[in-house]
């Protein structure tokens, strides 16, 4: 299997000195992923977890829900002069009696924010095809729906992600994906060189151990928050994505139409809530301006 990381020639300059160095630098490899044998996507991916990330792919894409749905997932040959294996190619292979969907189309729906009329059809995408409906919004005198967070664990959640990307703190270029349970501890972490990638890595994981849904959990990635992260916590029950930057404005429009609260700027104690007030718990009432 490829590398997480591989070692390139620098020239460093620093105060005017310059000098030649190894340096650190995260893989980037293409992988291939196959869908009973078919191949259904490409995606630029940091090696490791190849099968989890296959597994949480096909989740997002709502081909998958449960553990018993997944007969295995093997390596393909690689394409190699040698004949060698590349470890860049999957198989997915679907249970007996699963069904193999068409999901080209709602692919190409998932992944378009061109337009608000693909918008709109990307919102209904995501809400009619999810396994794990998010609870509703609660009534003025029911207990809220799903987890309730406290701010200030809220708040913790960057510094513990952080402190657990190994491989960043050698490389610098990787994203990463935690799952937290509402207060605070947490539950397992993934690096990527793509922030979607890391999410599918930790949902793949979960399929693969019978966790799904993830109703209990607290989503939370490194940078922005984009419409496909959103569409991957909906896709698997995760009622509570969070962000460190800014979400998309379709982010947002998803959060507010599946019921996730999504939370923004997540930085020291300070965060913007775009949606799902509901399951944080606000110390005081909301100020209008």
């Amino acid at each position: 299997m490829g590398r997480v990381t591989e070692r390139r020639r620098v020239i460093r300059v620093r105060d005017g000195a310059v000098s030649a160095r190894p340096d650190t630098l995260v893989a980037e490899e293409p992988m291939e992923i196959r869908l009973n044998g078919k191949p259904l996507a490409i995606t630029m991916r940091t090696p490791g977890d190849d099968f989890a990330l296959a597994a949480g792919f096909l989740v997002s894409e709502g081909v998958l829900g449960h553990r018993d749905e997944l007969a295995n997932i093997v390596y393909c040959a690689g394409a190699t002069e040698d004949g060698s294996n590349t470890y860049n190619v999957v198989d997915v292979k679907l249970a007996p009696g699963v069904a193999v969907p068409d999901i080209t189309l709602e692919r190409n729906v998932y992944t378009t924010s061109s337009c608000g009329l693909c918008g709109k059809a990307s919102l209904d995408a995501v809400r009619t095809t999810t396994r794990w409906p998010l609870p509703a919004d609660r009534a003025d005198d029911q207990p809220p729906a799903g987890p309730r967070i406290e701010p200030e664990t809220l708040a913790a959640l960057p510094d513990r992600l952080r402190a657990a990307q190994r491989v960043f703190d050698r490389t610098g270029g990787l994203h990463a994906a935690a799952l937290f349970t509402p207060d605070g501890e947490l539950l397992d972490v993934r690096e990527d060189v793509g922030r979607h990638n890391a999410v599918d890595k930790l949902v793949g994981r979960a399929l693969q151990e019978g966790l799904l849904p993830l109703s209990g959990a607290v989503l939370l990635v490194s940078g922005r928050a984009s419409f496909e992260l959103a569409q991957k916590a909906v896709m698997a029950g995760i009622p509570v994505l969070a962000a460190v930057s800014a979400p998309s404005s379709l982010a947002v429009d998803l959060a507010v139409e599946t019921g996730l609260t999504l939370v923004g700027f997540l930085r020291g104690s300070s965060m913007n809530v775009y949606a799902g007030e509901e399951r944080i718990a606000l110390r005081s009432a909301v100020d209008e301006v």
